[in-house]
C-alpha cells in the first residue's frame, strides 16, 4: 500500500530533524540504553519535542513519540504537519506498535513521518542529500488501522 504524504518546506524539515536530535539528548534510557528523540511540527509552526522516558517498572515507560504527543495535546496543540523520529542506530527505525496507534489517533494518515538515522548529518556532509531518511506516513506504517472515526459507525441492531 502506498499512501502519498503532503510536503513541508526544507527549512521546516531541517528544524524538525534538529529538534528530534536535541530531544534525544534528554532521553532517560537507563535500562535499555536505547535513546529516542521525536519532534512534532504543529500547523502553527511550533515544534514539540519528546524523548523516551523509561521506568524500573517497564510498563511505566513512555516512548519519545508518545511523549511529544502528550505534551502537545495537554497544551492544547492538536493539529500537526509532520513528525521526525531519531535513535542512536545508523538506520531509519520505525515507531513501535503502541506509538503507531497513538500517532493514528492524533495525526492525519498522510502526514509525513521522517525516520532519521543517527548518522544523518554525516551522510548529508558526504553528499547524500536525503541523509538516509525514510519518509513515510502513519497510513503506511499502520495499514487497515482502527481510528476514532470507527467508533461512530452504525452497529447492527441499532445500538450506538
Amino acid at each position: 500500500m502506498s499512501v502519498s504524504t503532503w510536503a513541508i518546506s526544507p527549512p521546516e524539515k531541517e528544524k524538525l530533524i534538529s529538534a528530534a536530535f536535541e530531544a534525544k539528548k534528554f532521553a532517560y534510557s537507563k535500562y535499555s540504553k536505547f535513546r529516542v528523540g521525536a519532534a512534532l511540527l504543529s500547523t502553527n509552526g511550533e515544534v514539540i519535542k519528546g524523548a523516551n522516558i523509561e521506568n524500573a517498572s517497564y510498563g511505566g515507560t513512555i516512548c519519545a513519540e508518545r511523549t511529544a504527543l502528550v505534551k502537545a495535546i495537554s497544551e492544547g496543540i492538536a493539529s500537526f504537519t509532520a513528525l521526525a523520529v531519531v535513535t542512536d542506530v545508523a538506520s531509519a527505525l520505525s515507531p513501535c506498535g503502541l506509538c503507531r496507534q497513538f500517532i493514528r489517533e492524533f495525526c492525519a494518515q498522510t502526514m509525513p513521518i521522517y525516520l532519521v538515522p543517527a548518522d544523518y548529518y554525516e551522510k548529508v556532509q558526504k553528499g547524500d542529500i536525503n541523509g538516509g531518511i525514510l519518509e513515510t506516513s502513519i497510513g503506511e506504517l499502520l495499514p487497515h488501522s482502527f481510528g476514532p472515526e470507527e467508533l461512530d459507525l452504525p452497529r447492527p441492531g441499532g445500538e450506538s
